[in-house]
């Protein structure tokens, strides 16, 4: 759709009719001078069910004077519109054309259905009401055929597919509702832009309603399945509180429980540390998310540890997701198109992992025309750039960002010994997208990013992201689609202690996956949807590398042996709509595992405890041949019956399976954690999870409620025995322990999609325990009683709120308050090789002190002058605004014969910042 830019008159002009009809609305009757015809048409279909179809192009410029009564509004019309050469059709009960030329005498009600069956219509003026085939439907005064007319005369329902794009970039939007006017059939974009809607044959109006886009109309007479794209446009001036109905219906009508979609865009009104606007941030503002402390690497989900969490970046695999101690996300939200949180009912086309699945897609890029974007803050500095490479068919996308922190050291006090230390790290992204024709698509990303640190000149850690994927989505028919992927992940990291020349070394380690996926989606009619398809997995671990740093070096080489796996899961779920109110997903995947040789393994005495004194044997397998195989099924159920259209009640369960593992003896993601997998000494980890929720949306949907409560049960979680080593350890199997879980809770959350004021206020009640059970460890945790899991912070309150005083100005906020952390606690003291040591007594049996943090900012948004050559935005804010000294952690020294302790806060004042932005 083409922008059209009005001179001064036709602007008064508009301004006087809007303030005309505005005077008008109010009386019975009809008095408008010098109105514009859209204005017309707007006033007549708000206040009758007539609805009129007409070629904007052609009456734009048409001004009319209507004096009428309401009984006598479409006469007068009609004459005033021949007076300048167009005429009023009726072609159907409440239908109307407006066409130019000299009406076609005898005119019966028939003649529009009668002209489809028998093809006799005037192609001219037809042609500006109708439309036949697979187009793009841009207006909203058309009337669009699609379909064989020879259907005409059947009833049933037909289906409606088509991708929807922004009219500007071309690029596809996600999270975009499209239902009937009467509300009973709608369905939502996925993150390639795809609806696929079932409707009455006949006669419909289509209400298409986004995030930041106009809401608009689109008139259809569709006589069998059709394919219709929709283009649609931004909204700048949107501070009215109209509710989107793309957020407000998915709350009550979807299927599933624990979903939860975060706009790239609300992202960045969400305060943050030093202003940068990050993924991760974002997704611990919502309800059951928690992290364990302020800059901390990974979250936790509903009582999951952070390596149960899929984190798919253009369905490639991420193992380590944060920059800079956990201050930043890899996630560069300037190129992020959408952003996906499975909860519970997570798809049977995913596993993996047994607590959460995190999907962010990147945008496409601009497909109309070279735009580019800049941004700088107080610790990093970034540039994107996308444009077309083929218009409307092959656009590109490439982001960079770095940072220049090392200032922030310096800020270290010297005591802690750690102020000349350094910190720094970079992140690309690259896309390319390309449209072969309406059917077929393909994708190509890359992700690469490298972060490096050190407290000290002689010790050094980095470690690096790569993540690159290839997508080839298909149409293959009206109701199947399909999306085949490949894609390649690794991730590594170093560490290199030169303190002592005759003891420097370089660790390592290293983990790479490979994965084909085929997804299959189709739509069998009105009440099924079968997703379903197949997943491989190859996976190389080298789980660690410990060489001399150099010649000087008296360090003896030591390597772990490599470690090689497959995996591979079939998939099919179906999503029956029983009945309007009554919904169901039932889904079923079942996965094959196996390690893989070459490899050595011990075997243990099934009694005792697994240490090198109970070998008793030891077992080679050679190259390819599969080693203690896993397999078995998982299952996947959700339910949803709405008792009105604005309440509904929806249950689940779910059972998941995970066979790779991330051993750490820390509370959080540190770029020393190893992953290993699953082999003969270390099983699957298997949880399951059910739920149930109520959703209701209050006050005229306005705001939208949501209770959801859970318990979720875990085996074989890994928990590290006392005094284990985890690095460069040959048998690690015997210093981890399988462990018991169990998590329950409640969380409630309120939220206001759109208006001056938006935001959401959540609160979270959850539990979640740990035991060690397993008859053969000597001396289980906390003698084999249920425990705290470092992680378990019972109470939770946050609060996200953006308020807009104009379209420009906004003022945002973000309050978080939670429990404190597990801790253990010293009992006293004992005296040991000449000094006296701490006795601990059970293990997270007590907390740190609560945690509480302010964050604001004020947001100046870029203007919306469409003849600017830029664009530019500025943020200021401050990150804990209270200056509340939170405590990350708690240690304890002996000194002499006295127990001291310490507090360690990471941020323990007020934070202020600035970021700039740019848009060309």
């Amino acid at each position: 759709m083409k922008r059209r830019l009005y001179s001064l008159r036709h602007i008064l002009l508009l301004s006087i009719s809007l303030s005309v009809i505005g005077v008008a609305y109010a009386q019975e009757s009809y008095n408008l001078r010098y109105v514009t015809l859209d204005s017309i048409v707007r006033t007549l279909e708000h206040r009758t069910p007539d609805r009129f179809y007409y070629a904007p192009e052609q009456t734009d410029t048409l001004l009319i004077t209507l004096q009428a009564e309401t009984g006598n509004v479409l006469e007068t019309l009609g004459r005033e519109l021949k007076k300048s050469g167009f005429s009023l059709y009726r072609v159907q009960q409440h239908r109307w054309a407006i066409l130019r030329g000299t009406p076609v005498s005898g005119i019966h009600e028939g003649f529009y259905s009668d002209s489809m069956e028998n093809g006799k219509h005037n192609q001219e003026e037809l042609s500006q009401i109708s439309d036949n085939g697979k187009q793009a439907a841009d207006s909203e005064n058309r009337l669009y055929t699609l379909g064989d007319p020879q259907f005409s005369g059947l009833e049933g329902s037909v289906r409606l597919t088509g991708y929807i794009h922004d009219h500007l970039s071309g690029e596809p939007v996600s999270g975009v509702t499209v239902m009937t006017e009467d509300k009973k059939y709608y369905a939502m974009s996925d993150s390639y832009g795809f609806y696929s809607l079932s409707m009455p044959r006949g006669y419909n109006t289509l209400i298409i309603q986004g995030f930041g886009y106009k809401d608009s109309r689109r008139y259809l007479r569709i006589f069998s399945d059709s394919a219709l794209d929709l283009n649609i446009a931004e909204e700048v001036f949107s501070l009215q509180g109209i509710v989107v109905s793309a957020e407000k219906m998915e709350n009550v009508r979807n299927v599933r429980l624990g979903l939860e979609r975060v706009r790239a865009d609300r992202i960045r009104h969400i305060p943050m540390a030093f202003g940068e606007a990050d993924v991760i941030r974002a997704v611990l503002t919502l309800p059951g998310v928690k992290s364990v402390g302020e800059a901390a690497g990974g979250f936790n989900v509903r009582g999951g540890a952070t390596d149960q969490n899929l984190i798919l970046y253009n369905q490639g695999t991420i193992y380590n997701s944060s920059h800079l101690f956990g201050l930043f996300s890899l996630f560069n939200n300037d190129v992020i198109s959408s952003l996906e949180l499975y909860k519970s009912s997570i798809p049977a086309k995913y596993g993996g992992r047994i607590s959460s699945v995190l999907e962010v897609n990147s945008r496409e890029g601009n497909k109309n025309r070279f735009t580019g974007s800049a941004g700088i803050g107080l610790l990093t500095t970034k540039l994107t750039l996308e444009g077309p490479i083929i218009k409307d068919r092959t656009s590109v996308l490439i982001a960079g960002r770095t940072t220049y922190s090392n200032w922030l050291m310096k800020l270290i006090p010297k005591e802690s010994g750690y102020n000349n230390g350094s910190a720094n790290f970079y992140d690309l992204n690259a896309g390319i997208s390309h449209r072969f024709n309406q059917n077929n698509h393909l994708f190509v990303n890359g992700y690469f990013s490298r972060d490096r640190f050190s407290f000290d000149p002689n010790v050094s850690y980095r470690y690096q992201n790569i993540n690159g994927s290839v997508r080839y989505r298909s149409v293959l028919t009206d109701r199947t689609d399909m999306v085949l992927t490949l894609a390649y992940d690794k991730y590594n990291y170093h560490m290199q202690d030169t303190t002592n020349t005759a003891m420097g070394y370089d660790m390592s380690f290293s983990l790479q996956q490979v994965s084909l996926k085929a997804d299959f989606s189709t739509r069998l009619n009105g009440k099924h949807k079968l997703d379903y398809g197949l997943n491989a997995f190859y996976y190389i671990l080298d789980p660690g590398t410990y060489v001399p740093f150099d010649h000087r070096s008296l360090v003896s080489a030591d390597i772990l042996q490599r470690e090689q796996a497959f995996e591979t899961a079939l998939y099919l779920s179906d999503t029956w709509e029983i009945t309007p109110e009554l919904s169901v997903e039932m889904g079923f995947r079942y996965g094959l595992y196996s390690a893989l040789g070459p490899n050595r393994h011990y075997l243990y005495h099934p009694d005792k405890p697994r240490s090198v004194e109970t070998t008793i044997d030891s077992v080679s397998v050679g190259a390819g041949k599969m080693i203690a195989p896993y397999h078995a099924p998982e299952f996947r159920v959700s339910m949803r019956y709405a008792f009105t259209s604005d309440f509904s009640v929806k249950a689940g369960f779910n059972s998941m399976r995970q066979n790779i593992h991330m051993l750490s003896n820390t509370t959080v993601i540190s770029p020393t954690d190893i992953w290993k997998l699953s082999d003969a000494n270390i099983r699957p980890q298997k949880g399951w999870q059910t739920a149930l929720g109520f959703y209701k949306n209050l006050m005229n949907n306005t705001l939208e409620l949501s209770v959801e409560g859970y318990y979720k049960h875990m085996d074989r979680y890994l928990d590290y025995a006392s005094f284990a080593r985890l690095l460069m350890n040959h048998r690690i199997e015997t210093d981890v322990i399988e462990t018991r879980g169990r998590a329950y809770g409640v969380e409630v959350m309120l939220k206001r999609s759109l208006g001056r004021l938006n935001g959401w206020l959540s609160y979270t009640y959850s539990r979640t325990e740990l035991r060690q059970d397993d008859p053969r460890v000597a001396e289980p945790v906390n003698k084999g009683n249920w425990y705290p899991a470092p992680y378990d912070k019972p109470h939770d309150l946050k609060l996200v709120g953006n308020f807009k005083f104009t379209h420009r100005f906004s003022f945002s906020m973000n309050m978080d308050y939670s429990t404190g952390r597990p801790m253990t606690m010293p009992v006293g003291t004992y005296y040991y090789a000449g000094g006296w040591r701490l006795l601990y007594g059970d293990r997270n049996a007590h907390r740190i002190p609560d945690y509480f943090r302010l964050d604001i900012s004020f947001n100046i948004e870029p203007s919306h002058k469409l003849t600017l050559l830029t664009h530019s935005s500025v943020t200021i804010g401050v990150y804990n605004v209270t200056g509340r000294k939170n405590p990350y952690s708690v240690f304890f020294q002996t000194e002499g014969n006295t127990v001291n302790s310490y507090m360690l806060s990471i941020f323990g004042c007020p934070i202020p910042y600035i970021t700039y932005n740019i848009r060309f």
